[in-house]
């Protein structure tokens, strides 16, 4: 980012404030949008009708002071309160508004980026499309409050300064007048020279600021983004931390930790140093801010040209310009946090946009997700796809009957998971059709399954928490998977994911299955962490409680063949695994050992 071209800059703007703007054009937020808008424009006026009206006092009251006319003295003191009163509501009011200004600007655009995030299953798929794109939810969560918020309190700044420059630049005019200069026996005539003088001194402020300034943009981003790399390592800690301990792991982990922060420390150096120059700039800039308009004004009073009162109004004055127009200078390393942040929230908006409109394979072809004429699934010509382009699995053609048990096997990077995913609509990289019945419901069951913070019956119910079931088929779903001893605890709400085994949590994936009892079950290595017996009891469910779900599943464990009566093999190939299927026969044994594990959980869960 030091070195992008300013075009790229330009661009990464316009597409951030393409997004960000609809704010004001949204039919359900524009007429909050404008709005709050009026108001802040209107306590911006009334701050600066203040401000001049201040700077009005001061000459009348250095006036008096100057001609010792105490009645003067004390009407200008009179004036004072309702000066302070006008002031101090003008600008708690401005800080009022800009707030909700930007609590508002920046829900809207969390909505608006959340959303486009979550729908869709885009949150899962870019983690395949792109590994450059570091923590979406951090950019969400901050990058776009760093992005709303400084810009509100720069835009309401940058307002306040056009307004104030032009108005003080007036007084000026108005009140220092002229300055004649003699040289070489030549009179020249400065018409309104304090103005003038302002306008230079800013210019050059400006132009020393934007110079030293410039390459902080560029070190920002790359500072933001070695701490979110960071953050994203100690979350990947925290995540696996029982496996690391149990390998003992530490001392890698300590030693990834450190080379990771080594860089984020590296990149705040370049920072301090690059700050440390535009300190000296800031800091001279401010040594000489309050002696330039007394050294300008000087001569004129002590010719007697001016009074006391002009003096101070003028210097205030001065003052008031030059501060307005150096706000570039003094909001530079804001701009650069700034733009820092709306680049990253911008990737993210690209790489969503990305998601929606870039194609993978050779051409425009996609997978094509459908309803079925009939009962049954058909996968036809499916071809999958990585994200660079690499055929996975090519042109697979099968039919799945109703109330089918499909087990899918094959040797590990075969594209089985794959197939799972595009089953499920996760995996949309490919060709082909996969149709499905209209109108029967889908749950799937992952080798983890997701357990939301929540009471243990939300999360059984989950996703639909909020639709009625009664309490005895709760029950019963927990006593047939095993899980009996959790009767007391249903509305209990804990961290569950973090309290329950992983063979619990697997459990608690099939006891969802009989409360929702779904027409089709997708299954990924869904009884893995689970001993033979549990596995035999809860596959049982498929010839019981669950006989007539279509169940479509992947496994590697022995025996599994045993619950399924169709068999899909993938075989690798260099040009993508090629799809084999044939019938299963049944085992005399499989009825009899899935209802004997069944009694023997119930029997366990007994009280």
């Amino acid at each position: 980012m030091a070195d992008a071209p300013l075009a790229s800059q330009r661009s990464r703007m316009r597409q951030f404030f393409r997004v960000a703007l609809r704010f004001w054009s949204d039919p359900e937020t524009r007429w909050r949008a404008w709005g709050i808008t009026a108001a802040v424009l209107a306590f911006v006026a009334a701050q600066i009708t203040t401000a001049v009206g201040i700077n009005s006092w001061n000459r009348l009251f250095f006036d008096a002071l100057e001609k010792r006319d105490v009645a003067g003295v004390w009407s200008a003191t009179g004036w004072l309160p309702l000066l302070v009163v006008a002031s101090a509501l003008s600008v708690s009011g401005l800080v009022v508004s800009r707030m909700l200004l930007q609590t508002r600007w920046r829900e809207n655009l969390t909505g608006r980026v959340s959303g486009w995030w979550i729908a869709d299953q885009r949150y899962y798929r870019l983690g395949f499309l792109t590994k450059k794109l570091t923590a979406p939810e951090y950019r969400i969560a901050e990058d776009v409050r760093l992005s709303i918020e400084p810009l509100v309190e720069m835009a309401i700044g940058l307002i306040s300064a056009f307004i104030t420059a032009a108005t003080f630049a007036a007084i000026l005019w108005q009140v220092a007048g002229s300055a004649e200069l003699t040289l070489g026996g030549v009179t020249v005539v400065i018409p309104s020279y304090m103005a003038v003088a302002a306008v230079l001194y800013a210019f050059v402020a400006s132009v020393a600021a934007y110079f030293t300034g410039r390459p902080l943009v560029g070190l920002v981003s790359h500072k933001n983004e070695m701490e979110a790399q960071f953050r994203a390592e100690m979350t990947r800690l925290r995540e696996n931390a029982e496996s690391i301990a149990l390998i003992r792991g530490d001392a890698d982990e300590l030693s990834a930790v450190g080379e990771n922060y080594g860089r984020v420390v590296a990149a705040w150096l370049r920072i301090i140093r690059q700050q440390g120059i535009i300190a000296l700039v800031l800091n001279t800039n401010g040594a000489l801010f309050p002696i330039v308009p007394l050294l300008l004004i000087a001569p004129k009073f002590l010719a007697g040209a001016v009074t006391l009162g002009a003096v101070v109004q003028v210097v205030a004055a001065f003052s008031a310009v030059q501060a307005a127009l150096i706000w570039f200078v003094d909001n530079f390393v804001r701009l650069a946090e700034w733009f820092a942040s709306v680049t990253r929230v911008d990737e993210l908006v690209e790489e969503l946009q990305g998601l929606d409109v870039g194609t993978i394979m050779e051409g425009d072809s996609r997978i094509e997700l459908g309803n079925s004429d009939d009962d049954a699934i058909h996968i036809e010509n499916l071809s999958l796809a990585h994200s660079n382009g690499r055929i996975v699995v090519a042109d697979a053609t099968v039919a799945i009957e109703r109330g089918a048990k499909v087990l899918i096997a094959g040797e590990s990077g075969s594209g089985k998971s794959t197939l799972i995913r595009a089953l499920a609509g996760l995996w949309p990289w490919g060709s082909g059709s996969i149709r499905v019945p209209e109108g029967q419901s889908i749950a799937f069951v992952p080798q983890k399954p997701y357990l939301p913070r929540g009471t243990l019956r939300s999360i059984l119910l989950y996703p639909a928490s909020d639709q009625a079931v009664d309490e005895e088929t709760i029950t019963g779903a927990l006593q047939r998977c095993g899980l009996g001893y959790l009767f007391k605890r249903l509305d209990e709400d804990d961290d569950w994911d973090r309290i329950l085994s992983g063979g619990e949590r697997q459990r608690i994936a099939f006891a969802r299955l009989l409360i929702q009892k779904p027409d089709i079950i997708v299954m990924d290595e869904a009884t893995s962490a689970l001993d033979e017996e549990s596995q035999e009891s809860l596959l049982g469910l498929f010839d019981s409680e669950l006989s007539q779900a279509t169940l479509i599943s992947v496994g590697h464990r022995p025996g599994l063949e045993d619950y399924h009566d169709q068999k899909i093999t993938l075989e690798r190939r260099p040009a993508g695994a090629h799809m084999t299927t044939r019938r299963l026969g049944r085992s005399l044994w499989r009825l009899f050992r899935s209802r004997r594990a069944a009694n023997e959980d119930a029997k366990a869960d007994t009280p």
